[in-house]
């Protein structure tokens, strides 16, 4: 698949975000349940996303029967095989949900990008005009 250049700057720089939320909750909540028997422990895979107790991941989604239309879908997963309380879920949510507003604003000054809630997905949307129409 041939990828634009804008789109690969854009989603480095989209990763880096989820990379500095994945620290944030390893950080904070990553003794609280053993990880996943097969899973790699924090820092000894070359991807974030595939270490440690969370994995930070998105996925674009042209929106087709949903409220908010196109965007990136958020995907924050526990790597357990324990339980994870409904509340402490939404809690870690929310809290990442914070952070992304924050980073949004500081990674993509040149872009009216946000996070919500899309139903009970976590999406980013806003501008993703790469320029090359």
């Amino acid at each position: 698949m041939i990828r634009h250049p804008r789109m690969i700057e854009f989603e480095k720089r989209l990763k880096s975000i989820f990379d500095e939320i994945d620290d944030y909750l390893e950080e904070n909540y990553g003794d609280l349940f053993p990880l996943h028997p097969a899973r790699a422990k924090k820092g000894k895979t070359s991807n974030k996303a595939h270490d440690g107790l969370f994995s930070v991941t998105s996925s674009f989604t042209t929106g087709i029967g949903s409220q908010k239309g196109k965007g990136y879908v958020v995907s924050i997963r526990f790597v357990t095989l324990k339980k994870v309380d409904k509340k402490l879920k939404e809690k870690i949510e929310n809290e990442a949900m914070q952070i992304i507003d924050k980073k949004l604003d500081e990674k993509f000054p040149e872009r009216e990008i946000d996070v919500t809630r899309d139903g009970k997905i976590i999406k980013i949307i806003g501008d993703f005009n790469m320029g090359i129409l």
